[in-house]
């Protein structure tokens, strides 16, 4: 597949063939920045994760060349965050065994650019590729105006999709904050207490943001430790939970996402103990 923009990839991990990296993809995630992934996705992750039928692909939309930069990297110029970011995002690729890791190398302008006609096709060439079952991005209610620009992109590139093409599901969610706002009506719960330790080595990959701007590694393990607490009357301190916002390609985007209910099991929701629970959105 040929990407519009000079330094873009598609890197395959395993060294299969582009192709059939794509054509196995039943997980994908298509974020703004290199980390978001694994901070929006971690449920997606862990169900590929060792599977042989199973796989995930991160798409990172910008190029990282905007990033942060304090102790070691402060003096980094853009051109060199643009190379340390990809590295970074392909060093989580092998950690996390993905199926393909897409970079595609816009800037954060270009990506907020009303109609982003070019990201946008190569979003629905992707999707079209690898047909995910389900998508990960981010909420239209973000505090990041980069990160509601890409989700914004990723429906409007599952719009462009036939109906038969479209992932069956899509989740949307948040990297900095947390979605209490939103009612329980309007949020899944998926487990993500499995393999800690893959979580932490996912976002300790990202030295650049971590040792070179904030702990987001902690944060993200402590709120996913939060919801536990919080969001479940059962939990025990080994659950870890995580907020979501519905969306869908077939709303506009000024459109109040459709409620979601998982049907509950024994009081917890589809597939899940009350204990097992992260707090997600979806269709």
């Amino acid at each position: 597949m040929k990407l519009a923009n000079e330094g873009a990839e598609i890197w395959m991990p395993d060294g299969t063939a582009e192709a059939e990296a794509l054509a196995r993809t039943t997980h994908m995630a298509i974020v703004a920045h290199q980390d978001d992934a694994e901070i929006v996705a971690y449920r997606g992750i862990l169900e590929c994760f060792g599977s042989d039928d199973r796989w995930f692909t991160a798409v990172v939309v910008t190029d990282g060349a905007g990033s942060s930069r304090i102790g070691p990297y402060a003096d980094c110029t853009d051109e060199e965050m643009v190379q340390i970011r990809k590295r970074e995002q392909r060093m989580a690729g092998m950690v996390g065994e993905y199926s393909a890791v897409v970079q595609l190398g816009y800037t954060s302008a270009q990506a907020k650019q009303a109609g982003g006609s070019h990201l946008i096709g190569e979003l629905a060439d992707l999707l079209r590729a690898a047909r995910p079952e389900v998508l990960f991005t981010h909420n239209l209610a973000d505090k990041h105006d980069t990160h509601v620009a890409v989700a914004l992109r990723a429906l409007d590139a599952c719009r462009a999709l036939d109906e038969g093409e479209r992932p069956a599901r899509v989740l949307g969610g948040e990297v900095w904050r947390d979605l209490d706002w939103l009612s329980d009506a309007d949020k899944v719960a998926l487990d993500v207490q499995e393999r800690e330790s893959l979580g932490l080595a996912l976002l300790g990959v990202f030295d650049s943001q971590i040792t070179g701007g904030k702990r987001y590694d902690l944060a993200t393990l402590g709120r996913r430790r939060a919801h536990a607490t919080t969001r479940c009357r059962a939990c025990s301190q080994r659950a870890a939970l995580r907020s979501r916002a519905a969306v869908s390609p077939s709303h506009t985007p000024c459109a109040r996402p459709r409620p979601v209910r998982e049907t509950p099991s024994q009081g917890g929701c589809r597939g899940f103990s009350p204990c097992d629970r992260q707090v997600f959105g979806g269709q």
